[in-house]
């Protein structure tokens, strides 16, 4: 079964995949090294996306905020509605975030693992 994307969708992944390629490699993300990558791979993309790219992850620990965010943003557009729900009720929110905080880690015993190894 094959599937097909659009030409926007296969240049915003050819550059997605080039600039992670590049921040896993530790090296500074531009749009010429994106462009270098994407040539390499054997793909053209519009010039536009890897100077988009390249301005916005070039930014420091931006592409960090992306990676651990798991792609949240378009969550946090539905979050929006309920702010003032969330208001009202933050204070709450706050004590309970402290108090799972507090909370120690208890031995329970037993003298094994998870892996049968014992407990040190």
């Amino acid at each position: 079964m094959a599937t097909t994307i659009s030409k926007e969708q296969h240049d915003e992944l050819c550059v997605s995949y080039a600039s992670m390629m590049l921040f896993d490699g530790e090296h500074e993300i531009t749009s010429e090294a994106i462009n270098t990558i994407v040539t390499a791979s054997g793909n053209e993309v519009e010039p536009y996306w890897p100077t988009l790219f390249a301005s916005l992850l070039s930014k420091e620990g931006k592409i960090l905020d992306l990676i651990s965010s798991g792609g949240a943003a378009s969550g946090a557009a539905a979050a929006g509605g309920a702010s003032g729900a969330a208001a009202v009720g933050g204070e709450q929110a706050k004590e309970e975030v402290k108090a799972v905080e507090e909370e120690e880690e208890v031995d329970m015993g037993g003298g094994m693992d998870m892996f049968g190894d014992e407990d040190y």
